[in-house]
C-alpha cells in the first residue's frame, strides 16, 4: 500500500534542557530527516529564556521541514495546552497530518496524535519531584489516555506501568532509544584533565544521578564495603544535598554534556543500582564509552542491559558490593559484553519504527 506524503509536526520544545528526553528528541529529528525525504515536517518550539537554543538547533538541520519557534514559557505551555486546551497546535504550526507531542504538553489537535511516555517518576515518586511537574505530568497523562492515537515507550517495563493506570494496551509501541553520537572512548590526556578538574587522585567508581530514586545512599554504602583498602574513589554526578562529606567521596555538582564521556571512559566501572528508570540510557552510555557497569536486576535496566552488565539486587547492599567486586575482577570481559549489547541499540532503528507509527495514522 502506497502511503501518502503526510505534514508532520513534532514538538521539539524539551531540547533545552540536559536530559534524556532531549537526547531523544534531538536525534530523533535528525535520523528522521536522514531517513524521510518523502513527508514534510514542522518542528514546534516553546520557550522563553531558551528560545536561541531551539532556533540554533533547527538552523543546524538539515531537512524537508520548517521551524515553527514562539516565546512561551513551560509555566504557559502548561497553561495553555493542559488546563484550558486551547488554543490547538494547528493554531501554531497549521494543518497537519500528524502531530507528535513532548513530555510536558498535551496540545489539542485533528491531527493522528502520537506521544511518547519517557518515565513515570513525576507521577511515581512525588516526594522527589516539583509540585509543578507533577501537575503537568498528571494533567498531561489523564489527556494521553484520551484522546491520543499512538504511545511511544522505551521499554516493556514502562508499557506495563502504563496498563496499570488503565492505558489502552493497542495503543502502545514500545520504541527503544540509543546513546547519543558524543558517547565514544576518550583519550588519556582527556582523562587525565578531567581527574586534574574535580581532584580525582585515586582509580574511580562512577554514578550518574543523586537521590533516593538512584539508591545513592546504598551505592555510598557498597563503596565503602568494597573499599577497604582505600585505593578507589566513587564520583558521584550531581548535587549533593543530603549526604555526609566521606573519604573517597566526590560530588561533581553540575557537569557539562561534553564532559560526560571522558567521565566514563576514565571509570572502573559505572554504578547504576538505581530503584527505577523509564530506559536507563547511561548504561549504554558507559557500554560504547568500554566502561563495564553494574545494574539492576529489575525494569528497563535489565532489559536494556541484556547481559552485557553484572545485575544486582538494589535494595540490597551486600548485592551491590558483590557486584562491585565482580565486575573489578572480569573488567575486560564485560567491556566487551557493553560494547556487544551496545549494538543492538541505534537512533536510526529508533527513527525508523517511529516512522512506522505515524504511518498508522494513514493506514488505519
Amino acid at each position: 500500500m502506497e502511503i501518502p506524503k503526510m505534514k508532520i509536526a513534532i514538538d521539539i520544545s524539551q531540547i533545552v534542557y540536559e536530559t534524556g528526553v532531549s537526547v531523544y528528541t534531538q536525534n530523533l529529528v535528525k535520523n528522521l530527516f536522514a531517513i524521510d525525504t518523502k513527508n514534510e515536517y514542522i518542528l514546534f518550539g516553546g520557550s522563553l529564556r531558551k528560545l536561541k537554543y531551539l532556533k540554533k538547533f533547527t538552523q543546524s538541520l538539515k531537512g524537508n521541514f520548517k521551524a515553527k519557534i514562539f516565546p512561551i514559557p513551560p509555566t504557559a505551555a502548561n497553561l495553555i495546552f493542559n488546563k484550558l486546551r486551547f488554543p490547538t497546535i494547528e493554531s501554531f504550526v497549521g494543518k497537519i497530518d500528524v502531530f507528535h507531542s513532548s513530555d510536558w504538553t498535551q496540545p489539542q489537535s485533528k491531527a493522528f496524535k502520537v506521544t511518547t511516555i519517557h518515565d513515570l517518576a513525576p507521577i511515581l515518586f512525588k516526594n522527589e519531584t516539583h509540585p509543578k511537574t507533577i501537575d503537568a505530568h498528571t494533567r498531561r497523562l489523564e489527556w494521553v489516555k484520551k484522546e491520543v492515537d499512538r504511545i511511544i515507550v522505551p521499554s516493556n517495563s514502562i508499557n506495563k506501568d502504563l496498563m496499570k493506570l488503565n492505558v489502552d494496551k493497542d495503543k502502545v509501541r514500545v520504541i527503544p532509544e540509543a546513546a547519543d553520537e558524543i558517547f565514544k572512548p576518550q583519550s588519556e590526556d582527556k582523562i587525565i584533565n578531567l581527574r586534574n578538574k574535580y581532584n580525582i587522585k585515586k582509580d574511580y567508581l562512577l554514578c550518574i544521578g543523586v537521590g533516593g530514586r538512584k539508591n545513592t545512599q546504598r551505592v555510598i554504602e557498597a563503596f565503602n564495603k568494597c573499599n577497604t583498602n582505600n585505593n578507589l574513589e566513587i564520583v558521584l554526578i550531581g548535587k549533593n544535598l543530603e549526604f555526609k562529606n566521606q573519604k573517597d567521596t566526590i560530588f561533581t555538582g553540575h557537569v557539562p554534556k561534553a564532559e560526560l564521556p571522558i567521565f566514563y571512559s576514565g571509570a572502573q566501572a559505572l554504578l547504576y543500582p538505581s530503584l527505577y528508570e523509564g530506559f536507563g540510557l547511561p548504561i549504554l552510555e558507559a557500554f560504547v564509552c568500554h566502561c563495564p557497569v553494574v545494574t539492576s536486576n529489575l525494569g528497563s535496566m535489565k532489559e536494556v542491559a541484556g547481559t552485557g552488565a553484572v545485575l544486582v539486587e538494589p535494595k540490597n547492599v551486600d548485592s551491590i558490593t558483590d557486584g562491585v567486586l565482580k565486575i573489578l575482577k572480569n573488567r575486560n570481559s564485560y567491556i566487551s559484553k557493553g560494547a556487544k549489547q551496545a549494538k543492538n541499540f541505534s537512533w536510526q532503528k529508533t527513527a525508523a519504527l517511529t516512522l512506522k507509527v505515524y504511518q498508522e495514522g494513514k493506514i488505519e
